[in-house]
C-alpha cells in the first residue's frame, strides 16, 4: 500500500514550511494585558538572544534552524539517491535535537504563566513549528523503515 503523500513530497514541503514557521508567531507575550501583547517568532527571539546571550543564541539557532533544515536536506538527498542511507542515524539525532527547541519554548510558556507577572498566549506558529518537527521525525522514521528506494 502506497502512502497518501509520498515521502519525497512531504519532505520537500518542509523546505518551505520550516522557514515559514521561523517567521510565524510562536507566542504572544506582554508584561501587562492592558498594553497589548508582542508577537514572538523564532527569528525575533533569536535577535533578542544575540543581544543578551550569544552562547544561548548559538544553541537555539542550531536547534531551531540548522538541525531541522540540515536534516530535511539530508533526507531529500537520501530520497533522490545522492546520499547513502548509512547517514540516517545522524539525521535522526538531528531531528531529535530540533525537538528540544519546542521543549524550550514550552518551558518558557510554563514558567511565565507560573510566575503570573505577565501574560503569555500560544500562537499558530508554535503549532506549525511543532508540526514541521513531528512531520520531519515521521519522514525519517518511514525512510528508515523502508529498505527499498523511496
Amino acid at each position: 500500500m502506497r502512502p497518501v503523500l509520498p515521502l519525497k513530497l512531504l519532505n520537500l514541503s518542509l523546505l518551505i514550511l520550516f522557514p515559514l514557521a521561523w517567521f510565524a508567531p510562536l507566542l504572544r507575550a506582554g508584561l501587562l494585558p492592558l498594553f497589548g501583547l508582542s508577537e514572538i517568532t523564532v527569528v525575533s527571539g533569536l535577535q533578542s538572544l544575540w543581544e543578551s546571550d550569544v552562547i544561548l543564541a548559538l544553541l537555539v539557532s542550531f536547534l531551531a534552524i540548522f538541525a531541522p533544515y540540515l536534516k530535511t536536506i539530508g533526507l531529500a538527498l537520501i530520497h533522490f539517491g545522492l546520499l547513502k542511507r548509512k547517514t540516517l542515524p545522524v539525521l535522526n539525532i538531528m531531528g531529535k535535537l530540533a525537538m528540544a527547541d519546542v521543549f524550550l519554548i514550552a518551558l518558557y510558556i510554563v514558567v511565565i504563566k507560573g510566575i503570573g507577572i505577565g501574560k503569555v498566549e500560544t500562537a499558530w506558529g508554535l503549532y506549525l513549528f511543532t508540526g514541521c518537527i513531528l512531520a520531519s521525525l515521521a519522514v525519517s522514521f518511514l525512510t528508515e523503515k523502508k529498505k527499498a528506494p523511496i
